[in-house]
């Protein structure tokens, strides 16, 4: 994922809640958002990773009033897509967040259910203020209620996105249009992921599996950094494994590693320091479970940096 390229070919106005823009507007310097869909069934596949997606208001705001970029789709449970977005995803608290889906759901659910939520992960959110909203395209019918996607070779898109680029530049009287990709730009680097973002392409690349124990049980399964941002790491999927919470732990600590072949090593010194860990060593020399695209497996790199910063050998 380090320095893809991707052209921007397509843009896609989706329709949005006016308390969902309005409490995310009022936060400055977001690095990403979570546009969630509450019913929890129909996959979004009408944008490639980097294409804009537009926020418009429901009718009679009938307005295009800010957007972001798209990182990635996926089907989460609603208590997990709070604990990766928090009031990203555009309310103040879970149980905030809950009520507003809930309005919109066609079934009642019971109050501890932990029902399942479109997510459209978008990084580098803009919104705009009240003088620079944009009326919606004249094709864009007001029975639309989820969105409409624009081909940014033809006329319509063309012009809406110049009009974009163009509310941009006179809302941040700093040349935004200079910032943000231009239809064609085939040199448009793909941004580093926000955190949330990165939880959930680690915990979908995986497939939802520790890449040591093969646990399946999603609330205890974690996106770990190989090398913390702390230490200069960053939220790159090949910085990323996803483990069990305990795993997690001892990778963090040094206690257990993965060695640039893949490898599972975990240190002398957890049986040393704690006279347990029986379960543990049973993983040594094992291989870990791996992304089938070589291109997004861990970093050896970053894996060698591991076993000689961290590991306690």
């Amino acid at each position: 994922m380090r320095g893809v390229a991707c052209p921007i070919v397509k843009a896609f106005v989706g329709v949005t809640d006016q308390d969902w823009y309005d409490y995310l507007r009022a936060r400055p310097d977001l690095d990403e958002v979570n546009f969630w869909q509450p019913g929890g069934a129909q996959e979004f596949h009408a944008l490639g990773r980097g294409e804009p997606f537009l926020f418009k208001l429901k009718f009679p705001n009938n307005f295009i009033v800010g957007g972001g970029f798209f990182s990635h789709f996926s089907f989460l449970p609603v208590s997990l897509a709070w604990a990766a977005f928090g009031e990203k995803n555009g309310a103040p608290t879970f149980r905030d967040m809950r009520e507003r889906i809930e309005r919109l759901r066609r079934s009642t659910p019971t109050p501890h259910e932990d029902y399942t939520i479109g997510c459209v992960i978008l990084h580098d959110p803009f919104f705009l203020d009240r003088p620079n909203w944009i009326p919606a395209p004249a094709d864009f019918h007001p029975n639309i209620v989820r969105g409409k996607s624009y081909d940014l070779a033809e006329s319509s898109g063309m012009a809406l996105w110049d009009q974009v680029l163009g509310r941009r530049a006179i809302q941040d009287h700093a040349g935004a249009e200079a910032q943000m990709p231009m239809y064609g730009d085939a040199a448009l680097v793909r941004p580093r992921l926000g955190q949330g973002a990165f939880r959930v392409l680690v915990t979908d690349l995986y497939e939802r599996r520790c890449a040591v124990t093969n646990e399946k049980a999603l609330p205890v399964l974690e996106a770990a950094h190989i090398k913390p941002v702390s230490e200069g790491g960053v939220h790159d999927l090949v910085n990323g494994l996803l483990l069990r919470s305990d795993v997690h732990t001892l990778f963090d600590l040094g206690y257990l590693t993965v060695t640039p072949k893949y490898r599972v090593r975990v240190s002398r010194k957890l049986k040393e320091d704690f006279d347990n860990g029986e379960h543990y060593y049973a993983f040594e020399g094992a291989g870990i479970w791996l992304p089938t695209s070589a291109e997004l497996r861990p970093a050896q790199d970053l894996l060698q940096w591991h076993a000689d910063e961290v590991f306690r050998g």
